[in-house]
């Protein structure tokens, strides 16, 4: 029997929490997002697919991820290449997965009525998630959010102690946080 060999690109979809307590855990500022398999099976997915000739393989990650599970967001640095095979073992799969800032959720997608997403920990990922590959993929996902996580908060809590009187404002544009210095008094209201 020959086995034939495919590429797949896919995403681990992630947003930050809405409120993101500094001195919460680091991998609890953020969630994933996993999928229904297309046919009943055991545990959850991360959107993945064929990649076309005529794309790009962060193209073709993003377009599985809008198909599949319904999200748009920022395609970023690839996690790596993961090789598994099929449940018959005749079909050779080469995945290549990416992480995807969510940036919005569609009310409809292509494959709405034949999966369903979950936004859920990472904690709950690990026990959800099908595949060990997929495992792999998620570790270093959260390897890297957690170590910018760490430098952000440096610089967070730097801005902030340098700011005028050590006050500073955080505002939240979507999911993710920016400190802005407070303002500057207005010479109106002073006279």
């Amino acid at each position: 029997m020959e086995i034939s060999s495919c590429k797949n690109a896919g995403c681990i979809p992630y947003r930050y929490k809405d409120i993101i307590d500094l001195s919460m855990g680091d991998e609890d500022a953020f969630e994933v997002l996993l999928i229904s398999p297309q046919r009943k099976g055991k545990g959850l997915l991360f959107p993945k697919g064929g990649w076309e000739k005529d794309e790009t393989i962060e193209d073709a990650a993003r377009r599985e991820t809008i198909e599949e599970a319904g999200v748009c967001g920022d395609v970023e640095g690839k996690l790596g290449i993961w090789y598994f095979e099929n449940k018959n073992g005749d079909t050779a799969y080469e995945g290549h997965m990416f992480p995807l800032f969510v940036t919005e959720e569609l009310d409809y997608w292509p494959e709405k009525d034949i999966r369903k997403r979950f936004w859920m920990s990472v904690r709950e990922a690990r026990k959800l998630c099908q595949n060990g590959w997929m495992k792999e993929a998620l570790e270093l996902l959260v390897s890297r959010l957690t170590s910018q996580s760490r430098r952000t908060k440096v610089d967070l809590f730097s801005r902030i102690n340098c700011s005028s009187g050590g006050h500073g404002t955080v505002l939240h544009l979507g999911c993710r946080a920016q400190v802005l210095a407070p303002p500057l008094p207005n010479p109106a209201e002073e006279a």
